[in-house]
This record gives C-alpha cells, structure tokens and sequence, in this order.
C-alpha cells in the first residue's frame, strides 16, 4: 500500500487490489504517524461496492470497527452502491450539543461548586440503567424513535427554538420503528436521557478565547461566556440495532454477489430489503439519540436556573455517526449519495440549504469536543468544504481504555484536573482514569490540519470549569 502526500494536511492511497477509489487521509504527518493501524480500514471501505470519489480520512482517525473512525465515504444507489453499519458504528447518531448561558464564568464561579453538586445526580450516566424519562409504554418509546427531539419538545422537554438549531430540526426522516429489534428496544427503554460511560461526558465550558466575533456571535457565543456541552448517542439501543443489522447483512451479502477485505465492512444495497431496512432502524436509533441530548439539556437547564439563575439556549446540535441520503456534486454532475460518517461532522458552507435562516450566512456551527482538561472547539463549515462537507469530531484515541487506566490512577486524575481548576464529578474512577487526556491526540493540532485541509474553520476555543463523567 502506498500513501503520498499530495498537499498540505493531505496524504493520498493509490488505489491497489480490490480498491475501487483511492484512500484520501487529511491529517499532518505527525497526526498521521498516530493513525497507522487505521490507514488499512481506509483503504478497505475504499473496495465498496458503489463507492465514489475516495474513502476519506479526518485529522483525528484511528482504528474502528469496520471504518476507522474519522472516516467518510459516500455510495451511489444507483451504480449499486451500499451502505454498510461499521460505515455509522455501535453508537449510532453519537453527536455533540452546545448550549450557551447568559452567565460568564467570574458570575459562576461562586456557585460553580452548587451546580456541579446539581447535575451531579441529575444527570444517569455510567454502564448501569437510570434515566431522565421513563416511557410509559411501546408508544411513548415510538413516539421518541420516529420524533427524536421533536417529540421530546412536544412533551415539554424544550422549545421550538432547540428544534431551529438542531440537524434535521431535531428528528431524521424515514425511521422505522418496526425495523428495531425487541431486544434493542429493551436497552433502551430506561436509557431515555442518561449520559452513558465511555468519553461521554457533559462539560461546564468557558469560552476562552473568540477567532471570528461575528460568526460567534451569530452562533450566540462570545468571550469568557459559559456554556454547556454533553457528548452522547443512542446508548444500548443504538448498539443492538448495529449488531443486529450487522448479522443480518453479512448472511445476505452473498445473495448480491458482494464480497468485502473485511467482515466488519458488511454490508447491502441500498435499495434493497436489507438496507432500507437497515437505514429505517438507524433513523430510529438517530432520533432516539437527539431526544436523549434533548433530555440531559433539560436536565442541565434545571440545575444551572436552580443553582446559578441562568438560562441555556441551544447553540447546535450534531451528530457524528450516521449515514445521510444526500445530493452531491461529483465528476460534473448532481447526484444522491449515501454519506456514510463515522466519528466524522457535517460542516455544512455558509448559504446551504439545509441551514436554519440565522446560520446561513455563518455556516453550520461544527462542534468538536476536546478531552477531560484541554479544549473543545466550535468550527463552522466553509464553503468548497471537502469530503462531502465533512470535518473532525475530536482528538481522537492513542491509546486504548485499558493501556489509559493503567497509567494514571482515577483519583490522582481529579485532583490533578481540580488543582488545575476544573470541578470533578465521574461516577466510577476506573471510567474516570480510562479517559486521561494523554490516552487521545492533541485537539489543537487536530483541528488545525482539519482548518489546514479546507475541512472547516475556527471560530471558538472553549476551556472547561467541570466536568460530569460516567
């Protein structure tokens, strides 16, 4: 396998044996050299069938299941292209939402302990059940999986506003509730609004420094102001869906004469019975997720007016696992794709349709959550964006869980990060130790190769004051 740098923060793989396209990795060399277990996955989902353009690589790419994760490859339905559950992953529709409050940090910092003690308890994360809603029945459960965040204000859990700053208004088009299994249905059934464990976190941010002022402050940002971040997806749900369609499709491929480098990679059609029904239960799964973000920010709201007298406003909210039907200029024509973005945003250019009417001057606010202690940033889309309008999603694993728990212990961690003047609050301090910032890639230099490549642009640094880990 062969990989070049063709230009700045861009590497190519010449396309060999059962590629169809070649492999594109946006990174620095630095940020590559971190990255060499996952450059065979891009290569691999470069043999997709249907495939066009290349498989594409972000800044923060590292091994996983299938795709590597930070990776982006888009099929065309009509040349037989697929689409293919490790192209989305376990986590489906796993995204980020920014809430900012009309506080800055010197007015929190005297009740910035009564806060962190308020979502403490308010917020369920960590391996086990617990929940912010319970449904009452399959039809509240369905309501949430064909109306995600929608449904969710519908109940009282927000406003019409969330739903103008959240990726498809809140709630993917087409599910299927009748494609998701009884067992994914038990899963997430008491999982309603709980954080989960893993780097899902929510984070009390400030934003320390501003790149473009206006652009923030469209997007309702500005200086030293507080905000509020939570990192989650569609917990058990979500994974059963994944496995589940997983088996069914590696047991069909050969019915459609498909063969792939890596089993991980199975996959169907998508218009066939296996994708349609694949891409119905994962629309679910996306919607179960953005009302789950919708309910842990309720909950948030709660603690910060009780606690601080302050009120959130949505920022944006992002998903950064999914697969999204859309048209795409490619070799000089306009065609429906299936985008397949797995650990990888949408970053849609200033002037897109599909943007609110106050974004669309600015772009699609991008939101990439940094690690425990380092930044987060906010990014907007630009304009000839890359990769079919796709950038980062965070800085990205080095090493592994374990190899991370084995080199700090959880309660040094805290007292390193409160010493440092960040408030603690894990429910397991294993869960804790397992996500040390030195276990992930440098979110700084990330996002500069992702600026670098053309993928997006800075528009905010935020620093956090606490953090709420499962």
């Amino acid at each position: 396998m062969t990989v070049v740098q063709d230009g700045p923060y861009r590497f190519r793989i010449e396309p060999s044996g059962a590629m169809r396209v070649p492999g594109v990795v946006f990174a620095s060399r630095e940020l590559l050299s971190t990255a060499d277990n996952a450059i065979g996955q891009v290569a691999n989902v470069a043999a997709l069938p249907g495939i066009v353009d290349a498989s594409y690589a972000m800044p923060d790419v590292h091994l996983g299941y299938g795709f590597a994760i930070g990776g982006v490859a888009a099929t065309d339905p009509r040349d037989g292209g697929v689409v293919s559950p490790g192209g989305v992953g376990f986590d489906i529709s796993c995204g980020v939402r920014l809430m900012a409050a009309d506080i800055d940090a010197a007015d929190l910092a005297p009740v910035l302990e009564d806060v962190m003690d308020g979502l403490d308890p308010a917020v369920p994360r960590g391996m086990g059940r617990g929940a912010v809603w319970r449904p009452s029945g399959r039809e509240e459960l369905t309501g949430i999986l064909t109306g995600g965040s929608r449904y969710a204000v519908q109940r009282g859990h927000g406003d019409e506003r969330d739903l103008l700053r959240c990726e498809d208004g809140g709630a993917v088009a087409d599910a299927d509730p009748g494609q998701v299994g009884e067992r994914a249905v038990e899963r997430g059934a008491g999982q309603v609004g709980s954080l989960g464990s893993g780097n899902h976190f929510l984070e009390v941010q400030r934003v320390a420094e501003v790149y473009d002022a206006d652009v923030a402050a469209a997007f309702g940002l500005s200086g030293d102001q507080i905000c509020v971040m939570i990192h989650c997806g569609s917990r058990g749900l979500g994974h059963q869906i994944c496995t589940d369609h997983v088996r069914a499709m590696e047991a069909r491929m050969p019915r459609y004469g498909i063969e792939v480098p890596d089993r991980q990679l199975a996959c169907a059609p998508v218009d066939s019975p296996e994708g349609r029904a694949y891409l119905g239960a994962m629309a679910a799964a996306a919607n179960y997720a953005r009302a789950n973000r919708q309910l842990l920010a309720q909950a948030a709201r709660r603690v910060f007016r009780r606690a601080a007298g302050a009120r959130l406003d949505l920022v944006y909210d992002v998903s950064h696992n999914l697969a999204k039907m859309e048209d795409h200029d490619v070799d000089g024509g306009r065609r429906r794709l299936c985008v397949h973005r797995k650990g990888a945003t949408r970053a849609l250019p200033p002037g897109h349709p599909d943007l609110p009417p106050d974004l669309r001057e600015a772009g699609q606010p991008v939101l990439i959550p940094g690690t425990m202690g380092t930044a987060s940033y906010v990014l907007a889309g630009v304009p000839d964006g890359r990769a079919f309008y796709s950038t980062c999603h965070g800085a990205g694993r080095t090493r592994s869980r374990h190899q991370a728990a084995r080199g700090v212990d959880g309660r040094t961690l805290r007292a390193r990060m409160e010493a440092d003047g960040i408030a603690v609050r894990a429910s397991s301090w294993r869960g804790l130790a397992e996500e040390a910032p030195d276990a992930y890639k440098d979110v700084s230099a990330v996002v500069e190769a992702g600026e670098g490549a053309g993928l997006c642009r800075k528009i905010a640094r935020l620093e956090p004051v606490g953090v709420v880990k499962g």
